[in-house]
């Protein structure tokens, strides 16, 4: 339930009504705005009746949020969040956020050529995984606290933001010391102790969708993130299992354009490991932008041959720069620009 305040409603008109929500056993969650302000009732299951609420001094209007997620969806707030990075860069809103980088942090050189490769092609986020969660336990698992600090040093090098995954609590609170973004990867999707977890904590999130996970459940895991805090949420397509194995996955592209027409929270599209093949990366690329992405996190590496991990699927630089070419192509004829950094 959404209740949304006259634009004179003083602060005991206000205070009022969140002390009666919170007499009715749920969360008061006030969201000041530029015309008026809103309170989110938090914590039902169901519908809660209005009646104690609509006839409060200073109401406006009642609102009954019909998703089962709340907080997330455009119902609870109409307009777009928008996460600005500590290097200036915004994800959300008008412009398209290029994300680049290898799947595995391998060795100072490859990230550093990698890194210089993403921001020569205009790039605002440096990708990278320190802790990998592969399907087999004998495939290379990442550097850990190594990989972090090299992810460090190519951001204080060249300016890019840095993204990496988070696997469990303690890895968490390791990669929030050091990265802008923490990850939660396809596995993770639904592992709500370490959803509640980063909720807790200042720090933009990317919420990776579950490999056969439906749009419900996607943003009902986002919702763990937010209703613990944190707002800075952004969520990413990343392909779904299908039977046909002609790709890594199927890459949702129309998911990207349905969900943006249910939450407020930005949208990432993830071509790399949607498709498995580097020559689909691009055209999916610029179908996920055409569609109304907000983001493309893209693998590429110096080398993708000698790539310890999901070489066949990392693009080349110079086909990264030229990726970034052909989607800011495509996000000027529907409007949109390429983020930039401050």
């Amino acid at each position: 339930m959404l209740i949304v305040m006259h634009s004179r409603a003083t602060e005991a008109q206000i205070k009022t009504v969140s002390d009666v929500i919170e007499d009715m056993g749920y969360r008061a969650e006030i969201m000041p705005g530029h015309q008026r302000t809103a309170i989110g009732l938090v914590g039902n299951d169901g519908r809660v009746g209005d009646s104690r609420i609509r006839g409060l001094p200073g109401v406006r209007q009642v609102i009954h949020v019909s998703a089962p997620y709340k907080q997330v969806s455009l119902e609870w707030q109409a307009e777009p969040t928008v996460i600005t990075l500590s290097n200036g860069a915004r994800i959300g809103g008008q412009d398209v956020a290029i994300m680049g980088g290898p799947c595995s942090v391998e060795s100072e050189t490859q990230l550093m050529e990698a890194a210089e490769a993403v921001a020569k092609a205009g790039g605002v986020v440096l990708r990278g995984g320190a802790f990998k969660p592969r399907t087999s336990p004998y495939a290379f698992q990442g550097l850990g606290e190594e990989g972090l600090k090299l992810l460090a040093k190519a951001r204080q090098r060249f300016g890019l933001a840095v993204i990496t995954e988070a696997l469990d609590l303690a890895s968490a609170d390791l990669v929030a010391e050091y990265a802008d973004i923490i990850q939660i990867g396809a596995r993770n999707m639904q592992n709500f102790s370490l959803l509640r977890h980063v909720g807790r904590m200042n720090k933009p999130v990317m919420l990776k969708r579950g490999m056969s996970a439906t749009v419900k459940e996607w943003l009902l895991a986002a919702e763990y993130v937010v209703n613990e805090g944190n707002k800075q949420v952004m969520l990413c397509e990343r392909g779904i299992r299908s039977f046909d194995d002609s790709t890594r996955n199927v890459m949702d592209v129309a998911a990207v354009a349905l969900v943006k027409t249910l939450t407020h929270l930005p949208v990432i599209a993830d071509p790399s490991h949607a498709t498995g093949r580097r020559d689909m990366v691009t055209p999916m690329a610029r179908a996920a932008v055409a569609a109304g992405a907000d983001g493309l996190i893209v693998e590429t590496h110096p080398r993708p041959n000698e790539a310890l991990s999901d070489g066949p699927q990392s693009l080349y630089p110079v086909q990264f720069q030229a990726m970034t070419q052909e989607v800011t192509a495509v996000a000027k004829v529907i409007g949109r620009g390429i983020a930039a950094l401050a």
